[in-house]
């Protein structure tokens, strides 16, 4: 795949050297048609498994008819714009470091650690929880459901899974992403898609057949109780739902025409998704009274007795089966995913060289193991708290609240970018101009702000202890899982930068400015890399003798790929005034 570029001189000025030349629009158009391979449906379908999971369904169902509310809300304050805002910057800047590098080109390293470390410890805070809804799918593999009911809200049991399999998904990750990438393809199939339309398909077959469903029925149930504050908190989950559709917007640029077919692409599955969650969260609904719905068994339990109704109750332990190979297969994914991209960050300088050791595989074993040390940790919660789904549901807020913060993060780097990067060539820009980005952006900024505070309120529905405890629970952990990526960012040493790391420079470090000044660059940064580097190659003696260099080990400080002056300077920037000047960022 090629990066789409403004054309740009190709001459060293001064120098008489050739620098990289940038592709012609009419280049660009060619190169985007050969690799546009991925069509409309198929983009769609792969938004649809990213997302889709069945384990939150029974939050929802405590919600009855207005859960449509919600989930509507949701995709329109939050799903859609993190869509087409992850599109506009993973197409805008497609350098390596995904989140890190679109925070960071807005305001600076400091930030755009504090995102990425949110990312790093929201998902090691989710393993416990898919786990659990992971071990309860194996309590009820069972043939005598009391006893799988017991089994499944026993604490050491769900301890017990929850370290055993994270631990050998860990050692599985040890031996690199290719050891479990069918698993995680066929897993999506077999444990989520198919589980998903038995459900919806048997559930709506109960309620057409005459049964009395277990909910309020009528147009007026669709209008949450806005009363009750403590009725939203749930509902705040499911942001958290959505999560995860910006890791499939780098594929923006294999879509024939992203401008057009990336939007439609989006709002199916968008659609798609809204569809698959509403239907399955009123199967559910319709079976289970909203008294009994239990956050970790409701779903078994919806299967056990639709199955039972059907007449073939053997399908239960199947079913259960089926859902634990999904859990497992999305475990064993992303143990090593968002560990990779910290890891990528560590040798950019922002963590001790202790943290980049790496196995012959690739994998950062020191990150592994930290990270499988803190789901131990957080596996104990479960001994502590009154219950399993007391501790499932501290353990699934403070993921919200921990993902949430990312997601501000970013809405807010995509706004600032539309003035300080104005002409950034982006394959796919969020329609409407600066407006649309205000709107669409702003958007997903407010929606997510609403979400965040909501979810520090405990809920009426699930009994979590004390009050005071829960709150400070999400609260203090919430305040020390900020605290500590900034305290290791302001501890940074030139000496943690590995020599071979290959992350290029942010924009604003090439031309030695600060985060946030205005540049009127129309040349990805990949370009300005290369051109720096031609440029200070060929220019000669001082210039020369200063070679290029990369940047400080933290990278907060600017890159200067070329000299800083002389007539050595390679023509980096489209635009009257020095190619490459300015003060270094602090």
């Amino acid at each position: 795949m090629s990066d789409p570029t403004a054309s740009s001189g190709s001459s060293a000025a001064g120098s008489g050297a050739s620098g990289p030349k940038t592709p012609t629009p009419t280049q660009t158009s060619k190169k985007s048609k050969q690799a546009a391979t991925i069509t409309i449906g198929a983009l769609a379908v792969m938004n649809i498994v990213a997302v889709v999971s069945l384990r939150g369904l029974p939050s929802e169902a405590e919600y009855g008819l207005s859960s449509i509310f919600y989930y509507v809300l949701a995709a329109v304050v939050f799903l859609i714009p993190v869509s087409l805002v992850a599109a506009e910057l993973a197409t805008g800047w497609p350098e390596t470091g995904g989140v890190f590098r679109w925070v960071g080109e807005a305001f600076g390293p400091r930030w755009a650690f504090l995102a990425m470390f949110m990312l790093f410890i929201e998902v090691t805070i989710w393993f416990p929880t898919v786990l659990t809804f992971g071990a309860v799918s194996l309590a009820y593999t069972g043939e005598n459901q009391n006893i799988d009911a017991q089994l499944a809200g026993n604490k050491v049991f769900v301890l017990a899974v929850v370290l055993v399999v994270y631990w050998l998904a860990t050692f599985i990750a040890f031996r690199g992403a290719a050891a479990f990438s069918k698993v995680s393809q066929w897993g999506g199939i077999v444990g989520t898609i198919i589980p998903a339309i038995i459900l919806i398909v048997l559930g709506f077959s109960y309620y057409f057949a005459g049964n009395t469903p277990q909910i309020q029925m009528g147009w007026g149930e669709l209008i949450p109780d806005f009363s009750n504050f403590s009725n939203v908190v749930l509902a705040a989950s499911i942001f958290l739902f959505y999560a995860g559709m910006e890791m499939n917007a780098i594929h923006v640029k294999e879509v024939k025409n992203p401008t057009r077919d990336y939007p439609i692409a989006v709002l199916i599955a968008a659609a798609g998704t809204v569809i698959i969650f509403v239907l399955g969260t009123l199967a559910i609904a319709f079976v289970v009274p909203q008294a009994d719905i239990n956050l970790t068994q409701s779903l078994l339990t919806s299967y056990n007795d639709m199955f039972e109704w059907a007449g073939i109750g053997w399908a239960g332990p199947i079913v259960a089966v089926m859902l634990l190979i999904g859990v497992l297969a999305g475990v064993v994914t992303w143990v090593a995913g968002p560990s990779t991209g910290l890891l990528t960050v560590a040798r950019a300088g922002y963590l001790p060289r202790f943290w980049q050791h790496t196995n012959k595989h690739g994998m950062g074993t020191h990150i592994l193991f930290f990270q499988a040390f803190a789901v131990t940790g957080l596996g104990f919660i479960y001994v502590v708290l009154p219950s399993v789904q007391a501790a499932y549901q501290i353990l699934s807020q403070l993921t919200v609240i921990l993902y949430l913060i990312m997601y501000l993060l970013m809405f807010a780097g995509a706004i600032y970018l539309r003035f300080s990067q104005p002409n950034r060539p982006r394959p796919y820009r969020v329609p409407g101009g600066n407006v649309g980005m205000w709107l669409i952006g702003g958007l997903g900024f407010l929606g997510s702000l609403v979400a965040f505070i909501f979810s520090f309120i405990p809920p009426d529905q699930i009994s979590v202890g004390s009050p005071a405890v829960y709150v400070g629970i999400l609260v203090g952990g919430a305040a020390v899982f900020v605290i500590l990526p900034l305290v290791i960012y302001a501890l940074r040493k030139p000496h943690w930068r590995d020599p071979e790391s290959n992350f290029e420079p942010f924009t604003w470090q090439i031309e030695h400015t600060h985060p946030g000044t205005v540049s009127k660059s129309s040349v990805p940064t990949s370009v300005l890399v290369e051109q720096a580097l031609a440029g200070t190659s060929a220019s000669s003696g001082s210039d020369a003798a200063a070679g290029p260099a990369t940047g400080t080990a933290a990278g907060d400080s600017a890159a200067q790929p070329g000299g800083t002056g002389g007539t050595g300077k390679p023509p980096i920037r489209p635009r009257p005034g020095p190619a490459v000047g300015g003060s270094a960022a602090l």
